[in-house]
């Protein structure tokens, strides 16, 4: 008798412990007790825009070796390289630039070549006029 109560002692103990595990371990924890979220700056510029402005983001994959010809875009912004590795040459001006880099491109003539060893994938937020 005394061995049955022991045993339904500790099974309501156990069924008791795993209910408020259960129960209490979805709950979010307080903003003091998370782990804080890294931050790094990509990008820091000031840019002088007229009071309306489109924000155009638009995201691009270019297949291995592939390279724009010469072109402008309708507004400067920054480019968010997620993947791979981009020559740009902008104004006479040649950088490169691989995954976790932002890049500023003014709207000039300028080209953009995949030299990577496989896709290039970007995030491209432009600036434009509100026509």
């Amino acid at each position: 008798m005394r061995r049955t109560r022991r045993m339904r002692r500790s099974t309501l103990l156990l069924a008791l412990t795993i209910a408020v595990e259960w129960y209490v371990a979805p709950l979010p924890l307080a903003a003091e007790d998370q782990p804080k979220p890294a931050v790094k700056i990509l990008l820091e510029k000031v840019v002088e825009v007229p009071s309306k402005i489109k924000v155009l983001v638009r995201h691009v994959t270019y297949p291995q070796g592939y390279k724009t010809p010469e072109h402008t875009h309708k507004g400067p912004g920054p480019r968010y390289v997620l993947q791979g590795k981009v020559k740009v040459i902008e104004g006479g001006e040649m950088g490169t630039y691989s995954a976790g880099e932002v890049f500023w491109e003014s709207g000039i003539a300028m080209t953009a070549e995949n030299i990577g060893d496989g896709e290039y994938k970007a995030v491209i937020v432009e600036l434009l006029p509100v026509e």
